[in-house]
């Protein structure tokens, strides 16, 4: 048996404590966990398909350029929920420790923990390239921020509806404008 082989035999074990660990990130994270439907839960759905399809291809010491695909769809997600970039990016470092977790657990696979070199290598490069990603995605909101600036869509996305602000005004007698 090989390193190979034991990352096929383990890889729905460590994609799913993985994408349990990404999910723990979030306010919502309960539901986020338990929803599976990736229409109903855009959050947990993308997480779990795009982690996996990233172990796949850290399992296979992939180019790098491969992960650009995956970690985009995370780190979209990611870039507009309340994260700083080490946040954002935490849990992609995660599967190191994950792997490395199961992999110890297991008497005949033990030894492997030694040839993880090239997995954490290949991790390490997947958490720089998620940075750059979030860093991009990041600026495109703020371009797109200050657009809305600019142009004056902000009174439009970001103000108060006036007749909300009566129903907000009429429950209280005091302040209800006659």
């Amino acid at each position: 048996m090989d390193l190979d082989e034991a990352f096929r035999n383990y890889e729905d074990k460590i994609v799913k404590q993985w994408v349990d660990y990404t999910l723990s990130s979030y306010k919502s994270s309960t539901f986020f966990k338990k929803a599976p439907d990736k229409f109903a839960n855009p959050v947990g759905g993308n997480t779990r398909e795009a982690l996996g399809e990233l172990f796949k291809l850290l399992a296979k010491n992939a180019d790098p350029i491969e992960f650009v695909a995956p970690l985009d769809q995370i780190m979209r997600i990611r870039s507009i929920q309340e994260f700083s970039a080490s946040e954002a990016v935490a849990p992609i470092h995660a599967v190191k420790h994950i792997t490395r977790e199961i992999l110890a657990k297991d008497s005949e696979r033990k030894h492997f923990i030694a040839d993880l070199y090239d997995f954490e290598f290949a991790v390490d490069l997947a958490v720089l390239a998620a940075f750059d990603l979030y860093m991009q995605c990041r600026e495109q909101l703020y371009k797109v921020r200050i657009k809305e600036i600019k142009t004056g869509t902000i009174i439009l996305t970001d103000s108060k509806c006036p007749s909300n602000l009566l129903k907000k005004d009429k429950d209280d007698p005091v302040n209800f404008p006659i």
